[in-house]
């Protein structure tokens, strides 16, 4: 990118309400922006702010860009109040994103909470792309309630493909809910995976996260083998300003995908 801190002048295209608190911005930039599945963006809403997002899309669509954006701050409860026809400033790409070409001829275990749904929709479209580079998706999902849910249609759609195999859970369930209820955790029990011959990747909020990383390292995961998608305050994209410091990472710029093997030394990663 020829000036990391301009943003490219983008239309919002159409606004998918997910949740109560989550929607869908299918956004428009008057070029096209190459990303790689797992580095983010940062959307500049005018006269409000700047927020870092990553793509929830297809990184084969350069043309159009869906961010998913739960409402929980200042700048994403104005990015909210955004309908179709509305101008937006996305930069970037930033970071760095999952390394598929480590995941060649693995068996791939996500975890995946909440909004974390988000960018990992993104890597399974990244992941559909190559069927024959990966032997077996199996993907873990849990919300809090049956409303909180994100992607529904996309769940029914993935239950049916050959090429995953999916976990659904609810923390308390609601009536009519036909899967599991529990903590996405428990959704593991019921998995039958060779850690030594996959990986594992785990995006959600930090308490989900921490215990789905536990949860893999007493299946026998390796710490090289977990791959987590960090999220801190990450404002200028390229290491600069140091507001998204993990121990002597930047998360912008050395992530936000990062191995636990990198961070478990780390006091307070989870915070």
């Amino acid at each position: 990118m020829s000036d990391p801190y301009r943003p490219i002048k983008t239309r919002v295209e159409k606004v998918i309400t997910e949740s109560p608190t989550i929607k869908t911005f299918v956004l428009r930039p008057e070029q096209p922006i190459e990303f790689q599945t797992g580095q983010f963006v940062e959307m500049t809403v005018p006269g409000i702010g700047e927020a870092p997002f990553t793509p929830s899309s297809s990184p084969q669509i350069q043309e159009q860009m869906d961010v998913t954006i739960m409402n929980a701050g200042r700048v994403t409860s104005l990015v909210h109040q955004l309908e179709p026809g509305a101008t937006v400033g996305v930069r970037g790409p930033y970071g760095k994103g999952y390394p598929l070409d480590k995941f060649d001829g693995k068996d791939i275990l996500i975890l995946g909470g909440g909004v974390g749904l988000a960018p990992l929709r993104s890597l399974l479209y990244a992941l559909y792309a190559g069927p024959d580079r990966f032997k077996r998706i199996v993907l873990c999902y849990g919300a809090k309630t049956p409303a909180e849910i994100i992607y529904k249609k996309q769940l029914d759609e993935w239950r049916r493909m050959e090429q995953v195999e999916l976990h659904q859970s609810v923390d308390k369930a609601a009536e009519g809910w036909q899967y599991t209820e529990g903590v996405v955790t428990v959704l593991v029990d019921d998995v039958e995976i060779d850690p030594a011959k996959s990986v594992g990747v785990v995006c959600g909020p930090p308490i989900m996260m921490k215990f789905g990383t536990q949860k893999l390292l007493g299946l026998g995961y390796a710490d090289e083998d977990i791959y987590l998608s960090m999220e801190k305050n990450m404002s200028c994209g390229v290491g600069k300003c140091g507001h998204c410091r993990l121990g002597p990472f930047y998360v912008c710029k050395d992530g936000p995908v990062f191995t636990y093997a990198q961070l478990k030394d780390i006091d307070k990663i989870w915070d």
